[in-house]
């Protein structure tokens, strides 16, 4: 393992020399070959049979060292011209939410001969391989764990190659400037809509759950996250454990999605806004989004789903 520093520096050179974009074409300048363990155990070889023409002065031996030797060389030519000139771009990427696998697409084409066993990934987990066809091109689709909200962008690439021989190794780090957008995690709960301030218990029937009618529902278990206005308390002295009520909307308001509606820390209240995000946009009714800093009128469709969820992804996210 390199230390700290030395990895920030090898980082910080790689940059240098071979900057984000969002197509690469792999030249001398991007390429990187050294013989991978079966081709150390070829050199290591290949000096042992020298030392023992050198001590035996057999002609024989000289003359299988050095062919294997010229065999090395050739090699090491053979294993660039294959890598070289390899295209590399980026593919379209769709937003996933917290907890899937985001998905990014790359496609390899070439401008003249064909790459012969191209492996492409994340280290430490496998490479996929592949073979590009002269004047062709494939696609491959690389995923990676979508663990927290906001813009996932991951790490360089590595694009490698053993081909002919298996001696050596060449690769390139690269940096496609490719990111997914993650959305929050969608929880089930309460629906939080503004209320333009304090609610007694019969305004509360003018609150939305979602269940389609326009009054008081009855008693459901408690969620985090629910407001503590809601608790029926004499069903709690009872011992039946703490139980909310659950109301309907009346139709024909707009509904806000309210942040501050909300209890529990930010990323729950960010969770259940995005189901309820969800929920409203499938049953195609206008509603609109309160976040701290941020409004979005009432509106549906998919272009306003899309602007609620990015907000939601978003939200304190340094950009």
């Amino acid at each position: 393992m390199l230390p700290l520093s030395l990895k920030a520096r090898w980082r910080r050179w790689v940059v240098r020399r071979i900057p984000a974009a969002a197509q690469v074409q792999l030249n001398q300048r991007r390429i990187f070959i050294m013989p991978n363990r079966v081709g150390a155990a070829f050199a290591l070889v290949l000096l042992l049979m020298l030392l023992a023409g050198i001590n035996y002065e057999n002609s024989l031996a000289y003359g299988l060292t050095f062919m294997l030797a010229a065999v090395f060389v050739v090699a090491i030519l053979h294993t660039y011209r294959n890598f070289a000139g390899l295209i590399l771009k980026a593919g379209a990427s769709g937003a996933v939410f917290v907890g899937e696998q985001a998905r990014f697409r790359v496609r390899l084409e070439s401008d003249g001969r064909a790459h012969m066993a191209i492996g492409i990934g994340w280290p430490p987990q496998p490479l996929q391989t592949l073979d590009v066809p002269a004047q062709g091109q494939r696609e491959c689709e690389l995923t990676q764990p979508a663990l927290q909200r906001g813009w996932l962008r991951p790490e360089r690439l590595r694009v490698e190659s053993h081909f002919p021989l298996g001696i050596l190794v060449a690769w390139s780090w690269v940096d496609l400037d490719q990111s997914v957008l993650v959305y929050p995690r969608p929880l089930q709960g309460e629906l939080p809509l503004s209320d333009g301030g304090s609610l007694d218990e019969e305004d509360e029937g003018q609150r939305a759950t979602g269940q389609g009618a326009d009054d008081y529902q009855g008693l459901r278990s408690y969620q985090p996250g629910d407001s503590k206005r809601r608790l029926h308390w004499k069903a709690f002295s009872r011992g039946q454990g703490l139980l909310v009520k659950d109301f309907a909307a009346l139709a024909g308001r707009d509904l806000w999605l309210d942040f501050q509606a909300l209890g529990g820390d930010a990323e729950e209240r960010l969770s259940r806004l995005c189901y309820w995000v969800l929920q409203l946009d499938a049953r195609q009714q206008a509603y609109g989004l309160r976040l701290p800093g941020c409004e979005l009128a009432p509106d549906h469709g998919d272009a306003h789903r899309e602007a609620c969820l990015r907000a939601l992804a978003l939200y304190g996210v340094r950009t």
